[in-house]
C-alpha cells in the first residue's frame, strides 16, 4: 500500500491553466474562419516558443515587431496577440478559485508561481481581483526566468522564507510539477477541480468533506 502524501502547510498555485482559462484559440477563432488555418498560424507564427519569451520578460512591442517583419501578411493577426490579449482569458476556473478560497479560509498561506508576461499580469489582476488574495506572487516575466528552471523555485522559496517540504505546488504541466519536486517541494499536476480537491485533502490543506 503506498505511503500517504506528506502533510503540507502552504499551497502554491500556478495561474494560467489552473485558476485562469488561458488559450489563444479563444481569440483566434474570431480571426480565422478555418480551424486548420488557425492551428497553422499558432504553430508557425505566434508559436508557443515565441510566447514563452514574453513570459521570460521580452516586451510585447518587441515580440510583435519581430513577427510582423517576418510575416507582414499576418500583421493584424500578430498585433491582436497583444492588443486583444484579454480575449485569450474569457473566464476564471471558478471551481478552482473556490478551492483557493477554502484553503485560505482554513488558515493556510497561499502563494502563486506563474509563467506570465510582466506587462499582462497587471491587466489580469484588474480583471480577476482574487489574484490579490495571495500572500505573494512570483511572476516569471518580472524575474527573467521561467518554469521549469529551478532558479524560479529558489526565488519563491527565498523571497518568502518558505520551507520547501511544507509547500504543495499545483501546476497543469507535469514538467513544472516535477521541477518543483526536484526543488524539494511537494507537487501535484492539475487536471480538474475534483482531483485537486482530493489532493488538497490528502496533503492536509483541506478537511475531508
Amino acid at each position: 500500500m503506498p505511503d500517504a502524501p506528506a502533510a503540507a502547510r502552504v499551497a502554491v498555485f500556478d495561474i494560467g491553466g489552473v485558476l485562469l482559462d488561458w488559450d489563444p484559440r479563444y481569440l483566434y477563432r474570431t480571426l480565422f474562419d478555418d480551424e486548420a488555418e488557425m492551428e497553422t498560424f499558432l504553430a508557425e507564427v505566434c508559436t508557443p516558443a515565441w510566447n514563452v519569451e514574453q513570459d521570460r520578460g521580452r516586451p510585447f512591442a518587441e515580440a510583435v515587431s519581430l513577427l510582423v517583419k517576418r510575416y507582414p501578411d499576418q500583421a493584424d493577426r500578430i498585433r491582436a496577440y497583444d492588443t486583444r490579449w484579454e480575449e485569450m482569458i474569457p473566464r476564471a476556473l471558478d471551481d478552482v478559485v473556490a478551492l483557493l478560497g477554502r484553503v485560505q479560509a482554513a488558515g493556510h498561506p497561499t502563494y502563486a508561481l506563474t509563467n506570465f508576461s510582466a506587462e499582462k499580469f497587471p491587466v489580469a489582476k484588474v480583471k480577476w481581483p482574487f489574484l490579490d488574495s495571495f500572500r505573494g506572487i512570483v511572476v516569471s516575466g518580472e524575474e527573467g526566468v521561467i518554469k521549469p528552471d529551478p532558479a524560479i523555485f529558489r526565488i519563491l522559496l527565498d523571497r518568502f522564507a518558505l520551507n520547501p517540504g511544507e509547500c504543495l505546488f499545483i501546476d497543469d504541466r507535469a514538467d513544472n510539477a516535477e521541477a518543483a519536486r526536484r526543488a524539494g517541494l511537494q507537487a501535484t499536476t492539475f487536471t480538474d477541480a475534483s482531483a485537486l480537491e482530493a489532493a488538497l485533502q490528502q496533503h492536509g490543506l483541506l478537511a475531508a468533506a
